[in-house]
C-alpha cells in the first residue's frame, strides 16, 4: 500500500503499486495528458514504471526543462528505428539528448544525404503517427549481448559487454525497434509530437577514439511545440550568417589549416583586433592594481604533478623529452607558474593583496572532432591573473573582480550576464574543512555585492570553487567566459607562504580570476554578437577614404594621413570603380565608417561620411569629422 507525496506536500495512499501515470490521472485528466514521465525519489521514471513503496513523486510534463530533455532523448530513438526500417542493414550505436536537440551515430558504408534526412524525418514523424507503445524491458546481460550479435548489432553488443555481468540492463522496445538504453522513455512515440528537425550529418569515431572505425552522426533539434521549434530555426539561421569563420575570411581576420590543427594563423587585420582587446584589458587591469608579468611556456612535468595538474588532466598536456632524459610540459594554463613568482623573496602580510596578471599562451591537447574555429582550440592566450591575500581580503578583493568583470562585459555590449557558483566536483584536491572554507567565502561575496547567481553543483575546479560568468549574446545563445575561483589548496603545494603579523609564515589564499578566459574564444563570440560589426574602437579598418573621382586622390591621401596622426587605422580606395561598388565591397568587409570624397568635398574641405547599416550620409567638415571619430574612440563608443 504504498503512499505517494505529492511535491506540495500531500499524499495520496494507493492500495496497490501504482505507476506514474496511475497518480497523475487520480490528480485530473488534464495532468493525465500532459503527462511524460515522474521523479520518484529523485529518479526518473517511466510513467507506466510499478511504485510499489512509499515515495516522493514528482510528475513532469513536456514543458518542463527534464520533460524537453526526455523529448528530445525519444527523437533519437525514433530517428534511429526511422534509419532501421529505411536501411536495415545499418547499425545503432548510441544516441543521446545534447543541448537543443539529439544526435545518433550509425555505421553505414554509404554517406547520408540532404535527401535522406527529407525522408528519415518524414519517416520519424509516420512513426509518431503510429503512437507505439514504448515498453521497458529488464534483460540479463549475457543474454542482451548475444541478442543483438544476433542482430548482426556488433556496436550495441560491444557496449553491452562492457557493462559488468553482474548486472541487469534495461531495454526499450518500440513498434519492431528495440535498443538499450536506461531510460526513461515517453510512454508512446505519439507523446514525442513532431517539433522535430534534422539539421545535419557529420562524422564521429566510434567512442571519441580517433583508433577506431569513423561513424555517421545525425544531429537534429526537438522542442515542445512548434513556435518554440520555428524560434530555434531562425537562431540557427542567425548563427550561420554571423559565424565567425566565415566572417573571419570575409574581414580577411585569420585562417586555420591543418599544419597547425586547433591554432590560429593572424593576419594583419585580425592581429590588430587581438591586439586591442590586450590594449584594453592592460590599461583596465592596470588601473585596477595588477602587475603584469610573463612565465615561461615550457616548464618540467614534475611542476605540473606538484600542483596537481597533471593528475587531474595530464591527457590533455603537451609533453616533451629532452636529449638529457627531463620531461618537459607546455603549459596548459598559467597558474603554477604565478606562484613562483610569487615565492621570490619574503612577502609580508603588509604586501598583501598582490595581484599578477599576464596574457598567457597556453596549450591544451583537445580531440580533432571537438575543434571549432577560435571557439575550440588548441593553442590560446588566456588573460589570467591570480591575486594572492590573507582570508580577510577574500570578500574585498572578489567583488572588485566582480565589478572589473562586469564593467568590462558591458563596454563590450553584453548586458544580460548570469553568474553561476560551481562547488566542489567529485575528483579535487585538498580537504573538506578548506573546501567548505573556500566555498563559504564565494558565496560570502556574491551575498555581500548583491550579486544574483544559481548553483552549478559539482562544476567547481579541482582545486577550488569558482563563480562562472555567462553571456548571452545578441541571438540568444549563453557563453561560459569569465572566471574567479577560489583556492586554498595550491598556494600550499607549491611552497608558497607570507609573514603574518604574528611574525610567522601563512598560507596565502589565492584568487583565479579571467575575463575574456581564451582570447581566441572571445574574439569569435564578440565577431558573432556584433554580426561582425565591431565597434569602431576595436575595428580593424576603422575609416575607409573612398574616391568619387580620380581629381580627389590628392585629398584622400592628405585624409589619411591626419587620420592617422590622430591615431585611427585609415586606408584610401583610389581605384577607378564607380563609388556605390566601392561603398557595398568594403560594407560587406565590415568597415565601420566610410569617406566619400570628390570634387565638391574637395573644394569644400569636407567629408561625406556613411556608418555601416545606414542607407544614408552626412556631410560634415573634414576636422569635425575626424575629432567626432577620435572621441568616440577615446569613449570607446560610450557617448553614442
Amino acid at each position: 500500500m504504498p503512499k505517494i507525496t505529492l511535491p506540495d506536500g500531500s499524499e495520496r495512499q494507493f492500495d496497490a503499486a501504482v505507476s506514474g501515470a496511475d497518480v497523475a490521472a487520480s490528480i485530473g485528466a488534464g495532468l493525465a495528458k500532459a503527462a511524460v514521465a515522474v521523479r520518484v525519489d529523485g529518479a526518473l521514471w517511466d510513467l507506466s514504471r510499478p511504485i510499489e513503496n512509499d515515495a516522493a513523486l514528482e510528475i513532469l510534463t513536456r514543458d518542463s526543462d527534464d520533460g524537453l530533455e526526455l523529448l528530445r532523448h525519444d527523437a533519437a530513438h525514433v530517428l534511429a528505428e526511422a534509419v532501421k526500417e529505411l536501411w536495415p542493414d545499418t547499425q545503432v550505436t548510441i544516441g543521446p539528448a545534447i543541448e537543443n536537440g539529439f544526435y545518433y551515430d550509425f555505421a553505414r558504408e554509404e554517406a547520408f544525404t540532404d535527401a535522406d534526412l527529407e525522408t528519415i524525418e518524414a519517416r520519424m514523424k509516420d512513426i509518431v503517427d503510429r503512437n507505439e507503445p514504448i515498453e521497458r524491458e529488464v534483460w540479463e546481460r549475457d543474454k542482451a549481448a548475444e541478442f543483438f550479435r544476433g542482430m548482426g548489432e556488433n556496436y550495441k553488443a560491444e557496449i553491452i559487454e562492457s557493462i559488468p555481468s553482474t548486472e541487469d540492463l534495461t531495454l526499450y522496445r518500440q513498434g519492431d525497434f528495440i535498443d538499450l538504453c536506461r531510460g526513461p522513455h515517453l510512454p508512446t512515440t505519439g507523446k514525442l509530437g513532431k517539433s522535430f528537425k534534422l539539421t545535419h550529418v557529420s562524422g564521429a569515431y566510434w567512442r571519441g577514439d580517433s583508433d577506431n572505425e569513423m561513424l555517421q552522426r545525425i544531429y537534429g533539434t526537438a522542442w515542445s511545440n512548434d513556435k518554440q521549434l520555428r524560434q530555434h530555426l531562425r537562431m540557427l539561421e542567425e548563427a550561420e550568417k554571423r559565424d565567425h569563420r566565415r566572417l573571419g575570411r570575409v574581414m580577411d581576420l585569420f585562417h586555420f589549416q591543418e599544419e597547425a590543427p586547433g591554432a590560429v594563423f593572424w593576419h594583419p587585420n585580425g592581429w590588430s583586433v587581438f591586439q586591442s582587446l590586450i590594449g584594453y584589458m592592460r590599461q583596465e587591469q592596470n588601473e585596477a592594481g595588477y602587475q603584469e608579468i610573463n612565465t615561461p611556456e615550457i616548464m618540467a612535468k614534475a611542476l605540473w604533478e606538484k600542483s596537481g595538474h597533471n593528475a587531474a588532466f595530464g591527457d590533455n598536456m603537451f609533453t616533451s623529452e629532452t636529449v638529457d632524459g627531463r620531461v618537459y610540459a607546455v603549459k596548459p594554463m598559467n597558474c603554477p607558474g604565478h606562484v613562483q613568482v610569487f615565492k621570490q623573496g619574503i612577502t609580508s602580510y603588509r604586501d598583501l593583496p598582490v595581484r599578477l596578471a599576464e596574457f598567457g599562451k597556453c596549450h591544451r591537447y583537445e580531440p580533432s572532432g571537438a575543434l571549432h574555429g577560435m571557439m575550440r582550440v588548441r593553442a590560446f592566450t588566456q588573460d589570467d591573473a591570480h591575486i594572492f591575500c590573507t582570508p580577510e581580503q577574500i570578500t574585498a578583493e572578489s567583488i572588485a573582480v566582480c565589478d572589473l568583470i562586469l564593467g568590462i562585459y558591458k563596454t563590450f555590449g553584453f548586458a544580460d550576464v548570469r553568474i553561476k557558483f560551481a562547488d566542489r566536483p567529485e575528483v579535487r584536491v585538498g580537504e573538506d574543512a578548506v573546501w567548505d572554507q573556500a566555498e563559504a567565502a564565494l558565496v560570502k561575496a556574491l551575498d555581500v555585492a548583491g550579486l544574483e547567481y544559481t548553483h552549478n553543483p559539482g562544476e567547481g575546479a579541482f582545486y577550488g570553487p569558482k563563480l562562472e560568468f555567462v553571456l548571452r549574446d545578441a541571438i540568444g545563445r549563453d557563453w561560459q567566459c569569465g572566471t574567479l575561483q577560489v583556492d586554498l589548496n595550491m598556494p600550499g603545494r607549491l611552497g608558497a607562504a607570507y609573514i603574518g603579523e604574528d611574525g610567522e609564515k601563512h598560507l596565502p589564499v589565492m584568487l583565479h580570476r579571467a575575463i575574456f578566459g581564451s582570447l581566441e574564444r572571445f574574439m569569435g563570440i564578440l565577431i558573432e554578437h556584433h554580426a561582425g560589426n565591431l565597434p569602431l574602437w576595436l575595428a580593424p579598418v576603422q575609416v575607409k577614404i573612398l574616391t568619387i573621382t580620380s581629381d580627389a586622390d590628392e585629398y584622400a591621401t592628405e585624409i589619411e594621413t591626419l587620420l592617422s596622426a590622430a591615431g585611427l587605422r585609415a586606408e584610401t580606395d583610389l581605384r577607378n570603380e564607380k563609388i556605390s561598388y566601392k561603398v557595398r565591397e568594403h560594407s560587406v568587409a565590415k568597415v565601420p565608417v566610410q569617406f566619400a570624397v570628390g570634387q565638391r568635398e574637395l573644394d569644400n574641405r569636407s567629408v561625406a561620411v556613411r556608418r555601416i547599416g545606414s542607407k544614408s550620409q552626412q556631410v560634415m567638415s573634414l576636422d569635425d569629422a575626424i575629432n567626432a571619430l577620435k572621441t568616440e574612440i577615446e569613449n570607446r563608443g560610450a557617448s553614442d
